[in-house]
């Protein structure tokens, strides 16, 4: 039986506007507006999405990094969003993110023995040898060579660097990482390497992911289940089977088709989506996609549809999910 490590209801994170010399609230942006989802320990939960959907605002929110506005985020039976500094900064030790850009996270006037070595004294690790000798260990888990901690990160490759963000996130035997888009930096032949490097480590240390991407192909090489988000809402969620072979909302159609094709051969049927994504600071009504939606009805345009169960693990926000011209 799977047993749920992490637990995300109607999550909410909000930003304000401020106007005016007195900087009055004059509105929100709503970066994240109603996300719910459940990831199952030992599995790699994926959520993709274009630029500006609230991807990266939703695993940080999940962290605390961000304080969402509203919602529960619950891990292990815990809900996070209540804990205080303290309790959080303890609970820090399950729960680690590696960001997408290596060279912005690590700290430029530190070794990368320094950097490895800091989540172990902040939380009160052991012996000085007990440290260095972890830090040893990790550097070379990740691929790299233990004389290679004098260094400074600038002195490193982007792959290079990527591989010491998850070795300082793996430094205190997380159960959970937050990876936010951890290869879109990264040039495409070093993307499988450190995609492999993560699946290895996931074996090894018994780890689970929430994995953050924009790009369907890595996606789709993986993770075990997938939510596609759209302006803040997740649209679309299924196991990766389910959601390639049969996407049901016309968003995770067009992202799909979008996919470039290796067979030149093989059927091919673009779906462009006309207009621009609606602003997060002034939200339509009725179904966020509408607007680009080539499917749209009246009714699509008042009333937001609700993420629904439809078959055995797949669940769609779409009036007309069931309509064979969708």
């Amino acid at each position: 039986m799977q047993t749920t490590i992490l637990e995300v209801n109607e999550l909410r994170t909000y930003f304000p506007i401020r106007k005016g010399i007195l900087q009055r609230t004059a509105g929100y942006v709503k970066a994240v507006d109603g996300v719910s989802f459940r990831v199952n320990k030992g599995e790699v939960f994926g959520i993709v999405g274009e630029s500006g959907c609230g991807k990266s605002t939703t695993g940080r929110s999940i962290l605390q990094l961000i304080k969402p506005t509203g919602g529960e985020v619950i891990f292990e039976g815990q809900d996070v969003t209540r804990l205080n500094e303290e309790a959080m900064r303890r609970l820090r030790r399950d729960m680690q993110i590696v960001f997408q850009d290596p060279f912005a996270s690590l700290n430029p006037r530190h070794k990368v023995s320094k950097i490895l070595e800091e989540p172990l004294l902040v939380h009160g690790f052991g012996t000085v040898r007990e440290r260095r000798e972890k830090v040893a260990e990790l550097i070379e888990t990740v691929g790299l060579n233990a004389s290679q901690l004098e260094r400074y990160p600038h002195q490193f490759s982007g792959g290079q660097r990527q591989r010491i963000a998850i070795a300082r996130a793996l430094m205190l035997r997380p159960k959970l990482i937050i990876a936010d888009e951890p290869v879109s930096a990264l040039d495409v032949s070093i993307q499988s390497q450190i995609l492999n490097l993560m699946q290895d480590l996931q074996q090894s240390f018994q780890l689970t992911y929430v994995f953050i991407a924009h790009d369907l192909s890595v996606i789709k090489h993986f993770c075990d289940r997938v939510a596609v988000m759209y302006l803040g809402q997740i649209v679309e969620m299924a196991d990766k089977e389910s959601l390639y072979s049969e996407p049901r909302h016309p968003y995770t159609k067009a992202l799909l088709s979008a996919v470039p094709n290796p067979d030149p051969e093989g059927p091919r049927e673009r779906i462009i989506l006309e207009g621009e994504v609606p602003s997060p600071a002034n939200m339509p009504q009725g179904c966020v996609f509408h607007t680009r939606c080539p499917m749209a009805e009246e009714r699509c345009r008042h009333e937001r549809p609700v993420l629904e169960q439809t078959s055995h693990n797949h669940a769609v926000a779409c009036h007309l999910y069931a309509s064979p011209a969708v």
